[in-house]
């Protein structure tokens, strides 16, 4: 027995014992980022020559002027100090889209590659979209329903450090009645897929609503995607309106507020945007066709509107191609696309809260900024743009106190344009220099 005990005991200390061979730790890490005008909090005047302290992965303080501070101390105790000169830069917080789907990229051809394509291929994608997504200046998404083991496999890897992209929130498979939006065997021969069930978000029924959510979670799941309504891509003829039934959208809810989990439901008809917000759901994705009673259920319930118009943008445009989508797809793109500007720019005027989200996969991953000139053009200011893609998303999505801005504390997630997004929300489409949790994923040489 004392040969035993002793040969365990030898086996756990090499087990525990640190390895020769094991990296020392990282020094401590400062950046020194030397910014011409900052916007630390959106919504407040910039600050005219600025320096932001970063130390590890986390704002430290931000310092006015461009000389300071002096680190020489911390240098010589060891820490790597290093400086970032933006200061012909406009510097604020690291954008974020609170709808994306980065396992995927909509193409005419994509019935097929639902067929042939594993979840590996699938992760395999959203590591390219990933990485374009975060150079274009988006440093937080959220993922609004894909391949749950790509996209969770995707998220933890960013996260270790082992790929480069954004923060990802990500649902998982998304919730949907059996013929719904996200059904995935919608248009195809009944034998090509076995009958999904709860486990892979297909639910009918209360309690089976309930299991799907739970299901979703157990896997993973850090928000609850539901398709409240029909859908505009999904190869179903089943229309734009309400999908599940009033009881169904509460089950869903209670189960998923019951487990700490927000729910974004993707709504088109007016009817379904109704019933999910009376339902208490936390976002509507889309919203399509509102109608008055939409808009006073927005503000009674403290719900957020995720306008995706680069997506309408995008259906309309693809709609007119000969043979890119199917027709019953076509028809649904001509009728939705065109309404959702005009209905925005009534929940603008009143005063309807909005977080910022394209829908990306729809559109290319990596042009997520166009969305703030579609934004702008249905009325929004260009502050009010900036305020839904940093401290409006970063609430939505429960994270506001670890991104959404610059101040101490937080992450260090920062973002550098040549020009003013104030008077030009545009220029956002052409980020220069992007930061995430400290670290430099985006550098653009200075221009002689």
């Amino acid at each position: 027995m004392k040969r035993i005990i002793a040969c365990v005991a030898g086996l756990m200390a090499l087990v525990t014992a640190p390895s020769a061979a094991q990296e020392s730790p990282r020094p401590e890490r400062y950046v020194l980022v030397r910014c011409g005008r900052l916007l630390d909090v959106p919504g407040k005047p910039p600050r005219e020559g600025a320096t932001l302290v970063v130390r590890n992965e986390r704002v430290e303080r931000v310092v006015d002027g461009l000389r300071g501070p002096d680190l020489s101390r911390e240098r010589e105790g060891g820490a790597e100090v290093r400086e970032v000169d933006l200061r012909e830069a406009f510097v604020m917080p690291g954008l974020i889209d609170c709808h994306v789907h980065l396992t995927m990229e909509f193409t005419s051809d994509i019935a097929m590659r639902n067929v042939t394509d594993s979840a590996s291929d699938k992760a395999m994608r959203g590591l390219v979209y990933a990485k374009r997504t975060v150079e274009a200046g988006f440093t937080t998404v959220r993922d609004l329903g894909g391949e749950a083991e790509a996209v969770f496999a995707l998220r933890d890897a960013i996260a270790r450090g082992d790929a480069v992209g954004p923060r990802i929130i990500a649902a998982g498979k998304a919730v949907s009645i059996t013929g719904g939006h996200a059904d995935p065997t919608n248009g195809y021969r009944a034998d090509v897929f076995a009958a999904p069930g709860p486990e892979e978000g297909v639910a009918d029924g209360a309690d089976a609503c309930m299991k799907a959510v739970r299901a979703q979670i157990k896997r993973g799941a850090d928000v609850i995607k539901i398709t409240a309504t029909g859908g505009v891509l999904s190869r179903s003829g089943a229309g734009l309106a309400q999908h599940f039934t009033d009881e169904e959208l509460r089950a869903i809810v209670q189960a998923a507020h019951a487990m700490g989990r927000r729910v974004a439901a993707h709504a088109h008809g007016t009817d379904g945007i109704n019933a999910a917000l009376r339902a208490g759901v936390d976002s509507i994705e889309h919203a399509t066709f509102t109608d008055d009673e939409s808009l006073r259920l927005f503000k009674e319930r403290g719900a957020w509107m995720v306008p995706t118009l680069l997506a309408s943008a995008t259906v309309t445009e693809n709609a007119k191609k000969p043979g890119y989508y199917i027709d019953v797809v076509a028809r649904k793109a001509l009728e939705a696309g065109p309404a959702r500007m005009s209905n925005f720019t009534r929940a603008i005027g009143a005063g309807v809260r909005v977080a910022f989200g394209t829908d990306s996969g729809v559109s290319p991953h990596g042009q997520n900024a166009r969305e703030f000139g579609l934004m702008a053009q249905a009325g929004m200011s260009p502050t009010d743009c900036l305020v839904a893609a940093t401290i409006h998303a970063a609430t939505l999505c429960g994270v506001q106190d670890q991104i959404g801005t610059l101040e101490p504390g937080k992450q260090a997630d920062m973002i550098a344009v040549r020009g003013d997004p104030l008077t030009d929300v545009t220029v956002l489409e052409r980020v220069t220099f992007v930061m995430r949790g400290g670290e430099v994923v985006r550098m653009e040489p200075r221009p002689r």
